[in-house]
């Protein structure tokens, strides 16, 4: 199916230029709220103890706020949880005495704000917090590495600082926008992003590849001529896909409730921005890193006689004649 006119070339490198200036505004004021604002670490990353109430009317927040101000609870965070009478109370640390059911424990002090029902419990110590947002963290680092490694070896080192540029490009705007709107960050989130890398990356390597081929089946020698065909050829199959899964992760936004609430943003964020940095960003940075289409021919070159060679010694080791 196409969307795009088949057959028809768009010059995407005329415009690149001002596409990654717009990325890089993006990026710094992406940058700025996280080292200013920061993010909302959850309790799977900061450690402490989540209580999920439902009552039967609508939750009186201010009074449960003044109920838990006289207890040991002093200065827990009381939100809305996907409906009026649905609250989370968010408490730094943990119990300190297991033995003692903090749902009980709830249930007692919050008697007097009406009736309701403790629905979840949810503990994390802020050491086993602290461990998985360095494996969170490390987790991240070495995805990047990976992909860096796998595509420098399947295709030239440019494309591998240009796709790994790109993808920090997507991963940066994403933590920004969810710095911005104060998601809370927790496991589902690291694996929204986790996902989001593959996803850019799996877009940006079928134009890579679609440039790879141009490069050896045709004569052309601008970069430019060449990335627009190929960024042009990919688009239909580009825009399709990301249209599919953006309606699924948007279903899932609107209608899968507060829990997966997070995931989806990041998922959202994530489809856009790594969609548009594979059409405009990715072909744009390996032209700004001087990628030469000659030296690139003289090394698939190369590289197609050494294995013709070791083929030809193969081939002669068979039939006894070496």
């Amino acid at each position: 199916m196409e969307i795009f006119k088949s057959g028809k070339t768009y010059n995407f490198m005329g415009k690149r230029i001002p596409f990654l200036g717009f990325s890089s505004i993006l990026v710094i004021i992406s940058l700025v709220l996280l080292f200013s604002k920061g993010v909302n670490f959850g309790i799977d990353f900061a450690g402490g103890t989540i209580v999920q109430v439902k009552y039967e009317q609508k939750a009186p927040i201010e009074k449960i706020r003044d109920v838990l101000n006289n207890t040991k609870y002093k200065g827990s965070s009381i939100t809305e949880f996907g409906s009026p009478e649905e609250v989370v109370i968010r408490i730094t640390g943990t119990s300190s005495n297991l033995a003692t059911d903090i749902g009980d424990e709830m249930h007692k002090i919050l008697d007097a704000t009406g009736n309701f029902e403790v629905r979840r419990v949810d503990m994390v110590g802020p050491k086993v917090g602290g461990e998985l947002r360095t494996q969170g963290l490390m987790a991240l680092g070495l995805s990047m590495l990976m992909i860096l490694i796998y595509v420098s070896f399947r295709f030239e080192w440019r494309f591998a600082i240009a796709s790994i540029l790109s993808l920090a490009h997507d991963v940066t705007i994403a933590l920004g926008a969810i710095s911005l709107f104060n998601i809370e960050v927790n496991l589902d989130i690291l694996a929204a992003i986790l996902t989001i890398l593959g996803y850019s990356l799996n877009d940006t390597i079928i134009v890579f590849d679609r440039i790879r081929e141009g490069i050896q089946t045709s004569k052309e020698e601008g970069l430019d001529r060449l990335v627009n065909d190929s960024v042009s050829k990919t688009l239909s199959r580009t825009t399709l896909t990301s249209l599919t899964t953006f309606f699924v992760v948007i279903t899932l936004f609107l209608f899968g409730g507060e829990i997966i609430h997070g995931f989806a943003f990041t998922m959202l964020v994530g489809i856009i921005v790594g969609t548009y940095s594979s059409i405009f960003i990715a072909a744009s940075l390996l032209a700004q890193l001087k990628f030469s289409m000659a030296n690139f021919r003289a090394k698939e070159a190369l590289k197609l006689k050494r294995q013709k060679e070791k083929d030809k010694l193969r081939a002669m080791y068979e039939q006894g004649t070496v």
